[in-house]
Formats: structure tokens, sequence, C-alpha cells
């Protein structure tokens, strides 16, 4: 009997011990798997940070070669410098033969609009031009209208100087509406003026057209509709209301005389 007793008792103390040792082989290899894993997961960590970068990449290099911003630069040539939210020049287009030639022999591209403004006021085309006393125009575009301010502040410090040289803003809308014209904001914005003048004249007219013979033009019609000659004017003030233009023409020889270009010598 005692030894059945014995018997019995070791039987559960092996039992016990097994159950000891499967809990522990268990513990092992769970911590064994754990081990596995976690070098897995850190080993994650740089491809992860990696991809982050790309991303981060991607979408900086598509905001700095995003123009958020136009210069319409007008006298015979008509180019357009486009601008990032970094204040550098990412496009330059010309929008006639002479803008595609001098927008082509000029290295603009990633300068600050303020350089990239002096090279061309600078360039001896544009001088011989302004000799001629022809009439240069800049306007400036942009959808955040406290960007466009400063933009047009620092380009009319750039053109102050240089002889009938006129700088103001415009809507942000115009941009859209004048390239599918095909024609400059600059531009544009000086065949809208005509226009209510002369409804029958072309955006195709006014593209082959100095900003000089726009504005004598303008000019000639005005002085006919002053004379009570017959034109289909309709009054400067009410062209300006009309097509929605920002800020008001500006030079040099406007702030001597305390007015804008269109109030002044056209």
């Amino acid at each position: 009997m005692r030894d059945k007793l014995k018997e019995t008792f070791d039987q559960i103390h092996a039992e016990e011990e097994l159950k000891e040792n499967t809990l522990e082989f268990l513990a092992e290899k769970r911590r064994r798997d754990r081990k596995k894993r976690f070098p897995q997961s850190r080993r994650l960590v740089p491809v992860l940070a990696c991809l982050a970068a790309v991303f981060l990449c991607l979408g900086g290099y598509r905001l700095y070669f995003t123009p958020t911003s136009i210069i319409s630069i007008d006298i015979n040539p008509s180019l357009e410098l486009g601008i990032n939210p970094f204040d550098r020049v990412v496009s330059v287009e010309g929008f006639n033969e002479d803008g595609k030639e001098l927008a082509a022999s000029l290295d603009l591209e990633y300068m600050s609009y303020t350089r990239a403004v002096e090279e061309i006021l600078s360039d001896e085309r544009i001088a011989a031009y302004l000799s001629e006393d022809q009439v240069l125009s800049i306007a400036v575009a942009g959808a955040d209208e406290e960007k466009t301010e400063t933009i047009l502040s620092q380009v009319r410090a750039c053109a102050r100087g240089h002889k009938n040289t006129h700088c103001y803003g415009v809507s942000h809308e115009e941009i859209t509406s004048a390239h599918e014209a095909g024609l400059s904001c600059g531009k544009y914005r000086a065949y809208l003026e005509l226009k209510e003048y002369d409804p029958d004249i072309t955006a195709e007219e006014v593209s082959g057209m100095t900003m000089k013979e726009i504005r004598d033009r303008i000019a000639s019609l005005a002085g006919k509709e002053e004379a009570g000659e017959s034109t289909s004017y309709r009054g400067k003030d009410s062209a300006q209301q009309k097509h929605g233009h920002g800020g008001q023409e500006h030079s040099e020889d406007d702030e001597r005389h305390g007015h804008g270009y269109r109030q002044g010598k056209e």
C-alpha cells in the first residue's frame, strides 16, 4: 500500500515538473519570437524614413516648380515670368516672336524675380525700344493679394529710373483669360481697354502691336470721343470696373505728376 501511494505522488510530481518545463519552454519560445520580430521592425525604420523623404521631396519639387505669381513684361517683346512661392523664376514664356527670342536669349530661371526684372530692363533691346519713346508695361498678378502687392512694390523699385515704364497689378482671373486669348497679362489688359473704344479689334491684331501703338490708338479714339465723334467707347472707368482690374498703373513720371498711367500721358 505504501508503495502504491509513493508511486502516485511521484507521478503527480512528474506531471507538475512537466507543466513547469512546458511553461518555461513556451516562455522561452515567446522571447525568441519577440527577438526575431523586433530586429525586423527596426530594419523597417530606415525604409519608412526613406519613403517619407521621397514623398516630401516630391511634394517640395512640385511646390518649387509651381508658379504662384506672374510678372508680365510688354513693350514689343511680350513675355511672362512665372514666380514660385520662394520668389524664384521657374518659367519664362514669350507671347510673340520678339518675346520668344528675348526669353531664349536670357538665362533667367531660378533667379530671384527682382534680379530677373533688372536683367530684362538692362537688356540692350529693351533699352533701344525705350530710347525710341516706346512704352514698357509691367503687370503683376497672383492669387495671394498681399504677395502680389509685395512683388509689385519690388518691381516698381526695379523700374524706377526707366523712362516710360509703367507697373500695375491685375486680377488673378485675368491670367486665364489672357492666356486663352493668346496674350500676356499686360497686353491683355491693354487689349481690353482698346476694345472699349474699338469693339472690332481682335486679340490677334493686338498681339502684333507694340504697347505704344496700343496706347496711341486708345488716345486717338479717346480724342475722337472728347470731340463728340461717334465711337463705341463707354468710359475708361467703366472698363476698369467691368474687368476687375487690380492695382493702378504706376511709373516714375506718374509719381511726379501724382496720378496713374491711365490718367497721365498715353
